[in-house]
């Protein structure tokens, strides 16, 4: 008899994919949520800056300074913390030469409208150090931060706590944080929902992050690989990027695997991409 079942569950396999398990089950992606958070903005009179080949002299710029919690069902991690919320504590925000920054909402209360709090985040992750991605890392120093070996080397290094004791003070407390470090690309939840990938160039250990959402597909984040969308566009590359050749390997790599996945991408600064996500606290997924 049990011959006799065999050879027709194998006949019934082939013909409609029949198990001998008593019951099948049908494997799902996880579901991923993308919320963006507003942590700041900055209005730029100049934009000489952001083209050493002078493409954009007298120019206007509106950059917006995003902080993403992205939620699975294994935890939560947030990507980029945005400038120090302490700004929206200043009226009118702060201006620095051709910069005028400022911060209409604070983190912490915009994790309350989603009920959680920093503490309950699980993972936090930079883009790269720069006190524009880093403002409120401190807040979260509970979390398991992730982090590309070099970024991580860089940012600890006794020359930047000396070079930049500003910059440093808001992610300082991170250097005791429980840390995973990883050098080409890290899966956070283990099944390709979730993947840093190293992009080395605006600095020593720069990431993205690439997620791959059950509705809206792959969408990449682009950290400052691209500071707004005309940098893409044309090719241009500003005084801050530390290595231009290497950040020109990274962005041939990164355009690849956005052909290759079909991918959204989604430049950070950018305030016409960070316009078309779902308004917090609405996500995509």
């Amino acid at each position: 008899m049990i011959k006799r079942l065999s050879t027709f569950c194998i006949l019934l396999l082939t013909l409609t994919g029949c198990s001998t398990n008593s019951t099948s089950q049908s494997i799902t992606q996880p579901t991923v949520k993308l919320y963006a958070m507003d942590c700041g903005i900055t209005e730029i009179s100049d934009m000489s800056d952001f083209s050493i080949e002078g493409k954009y002299q007298g120019e206007k710029l509106t950059l917006v300074y995003p902080c993403y919690l992205i939620s699975h069902p294994k935890g939560d991690l947030i990507w980029d913390t945005g400038l120090p919320q302490s700004l929206a504590d200043i009226p009118g925000g702060v201006k620095m030469g051709v910069y005028h920054m400022q911060v209409n909402a604070n983190i912490e209360q915009q994790l309350a409208q989603v009920n959680k709090t920093a503490k309950d985040i699980e993972f936090l992750s930079l883009s790269h150090s720069h006190s524009d991605h880093s403002g409120n890392a401190n807040l979260f120093a509970q979390s398991t931060f992730i982090v590309n070996a070099l970024e991580r080397e860089h940012m600890f290094s006794d020359n930047q706590k000396q070079a930049d004791k500003e910059g440093f003070a808001m992610y300082s407390a991170l250097e005791k944080a429980k840390t995973t470090t990883f050098t080409d690309q890290h899966d956070v939840f283990g099944d390709g929902t979730v993947v840093m990938k190293s992009m080395p160039g605006h600095t020593v250990g720069s990431a993205i992050l690439m997620l791959k959402l059950a509705k809206a597909g792959p969408v990449f984040l682009t950290g400052d690989m691209y500071t707004h969308a005309r940098a893409r566009t044309l090719g241009t590359y500003t005084m801050y990027h530390g290595d231009q050749a290497q950040t020109k390997k990274s962005r041939q790599a990164f355009e690849a695997l956005v052909k290759q996945q079909n991918a959204r991408v989604i430049i950070q600064h950018e305030k016409a991409d960070y316009d078309a996500l779902p308004a917090f606290p609405a996500y995509l997924e």
